[in-house]
């Protein structure tokens, strides 16, 4: 399963990458507060990864068959409920993250991190592109040895690969601490698809990824 993973990141030949400014955005819509859902006997694991605008990763990610929920966050730094402002102050030392919760029957930690991978630029330290900043850095927060092993086994092969350009600056690091972004930043996207940015930035966006990925969407999704 690794190696064929690994595989089809590197001959993809193409990041679903794109940039986000969110300092212009002036969002009235508000998401749910129930974030943290009991799934009962269900057995689920959880992913928290930074690839740069939060916006965009949770709208990707909420398109995949077996994920059961994602929330957009604050993580790896060292400010406690920091807020959009501090985080953007550049001196939290937090990263935009989305925390996604997901059923490993329907989707393995591996295709997580191969969706990962092929939507942003792992290679650009601290930024995506228009976006500068740590808050925008490319990070992986595992949450048990077995994430640290594939995180890590990836982005190795991936830089022997050649498979980018430049070598990868993904962070790699045990996951502390998860604050959830303000309402406004939940479902983003779909509280908000006549917005400009999510009209012109983030649709054309997912309609690459579900091309790409049209085998590991939801049904809803890959039925259109």
């Amino acid at each position: 399963m690794t190696n064929l993973l690994l595989t089809g990141i590197v001959a993809s030949g193409f990041l679903l990458s794109t940039s986000c400014n969110q300092s212009a955005v002036q969002s009235q819509a508000l998401a749910s507060s129930n974030y943290f859902v009991n799934y009962g006997t269900m057995i689920t694991d959880t992913a928290t990864f930074g690839s740069g605008c939060f916006w965009c990763t949770e709208a990707v990610f909420q398109q995949l068959e077996g994920v059961l929920k994602v929330t957009s966050g604050y993580s790896g730094g060292h400010v406690k409920n920091p807020t959009y402002e501090q985080v953007c102050s550049k001196s939290t030392g937090h990263a935009e993250v989305v925390q996604i919760v997901f059923d490993p029957e329907k989707i393995s930690y591996d295709e997580m991190l191969e969706v990962f991978w092929k939507t942003h630029d792992p290679t650009t330290p601290n930024q995506q592109g228009n976006d500068i900043g740590p808050q925008y850095r490319s990070a992986i927060f595992y949450h048990n040895a077995d994430q640290q092993k594939k995180a890590n086994y990836y982005k190795n092969k991936l830089n022997e690969s050649g498979a980018f350009d430049a070598p990868i600056v993904t962070e790699v690091s045990a996951y502390k601490n998860f604050y959830v972004a303000e309402d406004y930043h939940q479902n983003f996207y779909s509280n908000n698809p006549t917005y400009g940015y999510c009209s012109y930035v983030i649709r054309p966006k997912l309609d690459k990824f579900e091309k790409a990925f049209k085998g590991k969407l939801r049904k809803t999704i890959a039925d259109k």
